[in-house]
This record gives structure tokens, sequence and C-alpha cells, in this order.
């Protein structure tokens, strides 16, 4: 008798437990009864369905939220299948499945219909997905791609929703949506003091958007009529457009300097030869064509042989590309250069065929389409700093990549044995020869020096501008201009002159156009010419 009193206690507690957990299933939502509003005859019921769905997601299971995104995409594929008293089924390849638990259901013998989403549920659905997404997508992206949508009808989303997507998220652009969605749900809060809390962090992120978006709230009736969401929206506006103003001055800056680097590099080298040997190269252009093409064909067979490091191309393209130019540059200058040191028209007219010569070969290997470059996850994308200021990393890899060439450049000048044979043969070229110094071979090693670093300015270009056989004729004139307007031979003053003439262009184009910008540029550097003949500058040498 104990042993079977025993035995039915052991059944009734495994009962109970069974009955406890069943209902914890089904705790986070009532199933069957949003699957029978689902199945109703009028939108109304649907939308009543969906909107209890939307209620209950910020504290469902995870269980109850594949649930949610099954039945949803059911509905929104119109393989859901509704019978009498609000039964539902899903519709599968396999047959039909029972929509409240999302099992194999028994055959069916009554009729079934597809409900129809029409315009207004659709929009529901559409945010149902999107909350569920929010909740437990995987990838990052769709995450973010939710909280968009949610955005755009922040007044109706649950607020625990998006507090509940927070606790769930590790990932911090997710996060930082998710605490804007927010922020612009406590606008739509009864509460005054939420609405000003909210204010307060809107302002926070100081871009003109948020300007524009207290803007629209300051000329709204419903939050003007109360002094302290009006003077919260004054203070958040003028805040705002202050750091708006401070983030246009940094990017006119940094877009400035960018477009200065871009300068710089494509006139190093040429600041080098034309400083050194008097020598107006017209291929200097297509010297830095030679290098995104040479960039180009890194990438190819890195893709090749090793697809898994395609990413590290810019790395490895830089000694290849150096060298390659190089190379190119002291075979330009021992075959034609050499021999018309005496006649700088030759020189000239000599340089401008050998520019037309590469070009044309380029075409013949390589075609003329622009080329395709895999930019590095390394430099896409960027951050933003303050304002609409946002430091993107390609640009900010050129700047780097300049100020290294820079450097470099001028410690091989300054401090070693070669630089000081360039410097003694730039100031006064006889005497140089007169101590033993080769300057047939300093010519040489200069050149190929110079063709080398213009060979680097294609490398820095090729993920910023479009690599074709024609690009290099965009720069030879703006390369000379810099070259003059900074001092014949001076590598500072090059800088100078690049980075003056980018921020030149950059501050004038917003207002007057691009070609505008140009002319008004050159109007500067022919004053500044008239001023300074020798350029900012000067080398120094002997006269």
């Amino acid at each position: 008798m104990a042993r079977m009193l025993k035995t039915g206690a052991l059944a009734l507690v495994a009962l109970v437990s069974l009955l406890l957990g069943s209902s914890q299933a089904f705790a986070g939502m009532d199933r069957s009864a949003i699957v029978g509003l689902l199945c109703g005859t009028g939108s109304h019921a649907v939308m009543q369905g969906a909107d209890e769905m939307l209620a209950n997601l910020p504290t469902a299971s995870p269980a109850d939220l594949d649930w949610a995104r099954a039945v949803v995409q059911a509905f929104s594929r119109r393989t859901l299948r509704c019978g009498g008293g609000g039964v539902g089924y899903i519709a599968t390849s396999g047959g039909l499945i029972d929509a409240a638990r999302l099992e194999a259901s028994p055959p069916v013998s009554s009729v079934l219909r597809s409900p129809f989403p029409n315009l207004r549920t659709r929009a529901a659905l559409d945010r149902l997905t999107a909350a569920i997404a929010v909740l437990n997508a995987p990838a990052p992206e769709a995450r973010l791609a939710a909280v968009g949508i949610l955005a755009s009808h922040s007044d109706l989303i649950p607020p625990a929703l998006a507090e509940a997507a927070l606790k769930r998220t590790r990932n911090p652009r997710v996060a930082e949506a998710l605490r804007g969605l927010i922020v612009l749900q406590r606008l739509h809060a009864p509460d005054i003091g939420q609405r000003v809390a909210a204010i307060r962090a809107m302002s926070e992120n100081a871009t003109s958007r948020t300007e524009n978006e207290l803007k629209s709230l300051r000329a709204d009736p419903v939050y003007a009529a109360n002094p302290r969401v009006a003077a919260a929206l004054d203070h958040g506006i003028a805040h705002v457009r202050l750091w708006v103003q401070v983030g246009a001055v940094l990017s006119l800056l940094y877009n400035g300097v960018s477009a200065g680097s871009v300068l710089f590099m494509s006139a190093i080298g040429l600041s080098i030869i034309f400083g050194l040997m008097g020598v107006i190269n017209l291929a200097q252009g297509e010297l830095l064509m030679v290098g995104a093409y040479a960039t180009y064909s890194v990438q190819q067979i890195i893709r090749m042989i090793a697809p898994g490091y395609i990413s590290l191309y810019p790395v490895v393209a830089i000694p290849v590309v150096f060298i390659l130019t190089g190379l190119l540059g002291i075979l330009i200058e021992w075959t034609v250069i050499r021999h018309l040191y005496r006649r700088p028209l030759m020189t000239l007219l000599a340089t401008w065929g050998i520019s037309l010569l590469l070009i044309n070969l380029v075409r013949v290997f390589f075609g003329t389409q622009n080329l395709e470059f895999d930019t590095p996850p390394y430099l896409t994308g960027g951050v933003a700093v303050v304002g609409d200021f946002f430091i993107t990393w390609n640009h900010l890899a050129a700047i780097v990549f300049a100020v290294g060439a820079f450097t470099a450049t001028l410690a091989l000048l300054r401090f070693t044995s070669i630089g000081l044979f360039i410097r003694g043969v730039t100031q006064n070229r006889d005497m140089a020869g007169c101590i033993g110094i080769s300057t047939r071979r300093v010519d040489m090693l200069a050149f190929g020096f110079g063709a080398g670093l213009a060979g680097l300015g294609g490398l820095a270009l090729s993920p910023i501008y479009n690599v074709n056989p024609t690009m290099g004729t965009g720069f030879i004139i703006d390369s000379f201009m810099v070259v003059v307007l900074g001092g014949v031979g001076s590598l500072i003053g090059t800088a100078v002159a690049a980075l003056g003439i980018g921020l030149v262009d950059v501050g004038i184009e917003p207002f007057y156009g691009a070609v505008a910008a140009k002319v008004i540029a050159l109007l500067l550097i022919i004053l500044i010419i008239q001023w300074r003949p020798e350029g900012l500058v000067a080398a120094r040498g002997r006269r």
C-alpha cells in the first residue's frame, strides 16, 4: 500500500511538472489566441493579433521568437491556411503543420482559406518582422537594418522592445542605434521630464540630421506649447548648430589636407627630377599611372596564389611598385634623357613621346576600361568625430602614406651619402663634378628615385581615383604648378605648396564649382610667383 502511494505521488509530481513546463513554454505568448486573431475575417482582427504579438516580444523566449518569425513569414508569403474556429496551419512542402505548435498536423477535411495581407496589415507585418530581427537576428547588419525600420515607426513600438534588444546585443554599432531608437520613443512619452531628457540626449549627437529633427520638433505645436520642452529644444538646436559648424571647419581642413597629400604624391618625384636636372618630364604622370597598374598586377597575382591574403596587397605592392617604376625611370634616363640634357626642347618632346608610348602600351595589355580594386577592410568606412566631420580610412591612409614618403625622402636627402651627392649636384653641378662626384650616375639614380616616388603616388591613388591609361594626364599640370610654386628642388616647398593648393581647391569648390576653384588657384599661384619668383621655399644654390 505504501509503495502504491509513493508511486502515485511521484506520478502526480511528474504530471504537475509537465503541466508547469508546458505552461511556461507558452507563458510569453498565447499562441492559439494570436493565430485565431490572425485568421480572423477582418483586418481589425489581424491588426489586433499583430499588436498582441508585438506587445509580447520584449519578454518572449527564444522559442516564442522563432515561432513568431515562422508565423509572420507564413502570413507574408501567403502560406498561412485558416480553418474554422480560428485554427491555423502553415503550408510546407511536406504538408500542413499546426501554426500554434509548429508540429505536423493530421489530415484536415475542412476547406482552408489563405488570408491576404492588405496595405495596412502589410505595414504591421513589416514592423513585426523588424522587431523580431532586432531581438534575435544573428547578423549585426540585419539588426541595424531592422532598427532603421523601427525608427520610422518609433511611436508604434513598445518602449520595452528596444530596451530588451539593447540588453541582448553585444555589437557597439547596434547598441548605439538602439539607444537612438529609445531616445526617439521617449520623445513621444507623456511625461514632460522624459521628453526633456530625450531632447538632451538627442543634442549629444550633434549632426545636421539632428539639427533638422530638433527644428521640426520646435515647429510642432505639441512640443512648442510646453515651456520646458520649448526651452530644451532651443538650447539643443543652438548646441548642435555650434558643433555642426565646428565639424564643417574640420571637414574642410581634412579634405584639404587629403587633396594636398594626393597632389604631393603626384609632384614629389617631379620635384626631384625637375629640381636636380632641370628636365621637364612630361611622362611623370604616366609613371604614376604605371605605379597604379603595377599595384593592380600585384593584387591579381596575390588573388591567384594566395587569395586568403588579398587584403594585404597594398602593403606587398609598396616595394614592388617602387622598384619597378624606379627601374623604368632609370631605363628612360639611360636611353633617352641622358643624350638630351643640353637640348631642353628636345627633352620636352621626347618625354611627351614616352608618355604616349606608355599610355598605348597599357591600352594594349590592360585595355581602356577602369580597373577594379579590392578595397581592404582596413581602408573601408571611417569614424565620426564631431558634427558631420567623418574621417574616412582610405583618405587617412593617403595622408599617412604621403607623410611617410615625405619623411623617408627627406631623410634620404639629408642623412645619406647619395642624398649628399644629390644636394651637391643640385646646388652646383660643375663644382660637384670637379670634386669627383659622378654627375651622370647621380642623374640616373635621381631620375630612378623620382620615378619610383611617382609609382608610389599611383599606389596611393589607386583606392581613391579611377585607374585607367589616361589617369596621369590629369596630374601632370597640377604637379608642375606645385613644384614651381613650392620652389624648384625644394622638398619642403613642394609639401607646403601641395597643402596650400589642396586647401584652396577644397575651400572654393563648394561655393563656385570645380572649374572656378582651379582658375582662382591658378591666379593665386601667378600672384605668388610674381612676388616670389623662386617659389615659397627656394632651394639653396650658387648663382
